[in-house]
């Protein structure tokens, strides 16, 4: 089966009649070439614009949903989950759950001697913190192996305003 063709032949005489100028008129086909010129320039910039914010689009929204996880569960009070393990428990045995981790999260200040920075704030578990779905997998520096109770892991990006490592 044969596609059909973009232009019939009316379409094209039409088109043709008004970018053909006659003998008087030869600055208007001169007119009508940039104008053409112009609308494809634009519609190419638009289509390419589009398909780069697709895709800066889709990073986005895989670094943020990297970080955030899918699915949060908080407090109706406003304070912490009480019992969270049972509820980590269950929410493990929910088929097609890959990964469950509680976090307890906020907001601070932090300070150096070069300046002071907000920072988000996420306290998870050593054992979350080193699994296969954890933070631990994009570390850069540093080892995660003498991690305790008191230990503290910044990103690549606040070590550096920060003057710290």
């Amino acid at each position: 089966m044969s596609r059909p063709a973009v232009f019939g032949a009316f379409e094209r005489m039409v088109a043709f009649r008004y970018l053909r100028a006659r003998r008087q008129e030869g600055f208007v086909s001169v007119i009508a070439f940039f104008s053409l010129a112009g609308v494809a320039v634009g519609v190419a910039t638009l289509i390419i614009v589009m398909s780069v914010m697709g895709g800066v689009e889709h990073e986005v929204l895989a670094k943020v949903l990297g970080f955030n996880g899918d699915l949060s569960a908080y407090s109706a009070t406003g304070g912490g989950i009480a019992g969270f393990d049972a509820l980590v428990a269950k929410a493990r045995a929910v088929p097609g759950v890959a990964s469950v981790t509680p976090v307890v999260d906020g907001n601070a200040l932090v300070s150096s001697a070069r300046g002071a920075q907000g920072a988000q704030i996420r306290g998870e578990r050593i054992e979350d913190l080193m699994g296969p779905h954890g933070i631990g997998r994009y570390k850069k520096e540093g080892s995660l192996d003498q991690l305790d109770d008191d230990s503290v892991v910044i990103g690549e990006r606040l070590a550096f305003d920060l003057g710290v490592g």
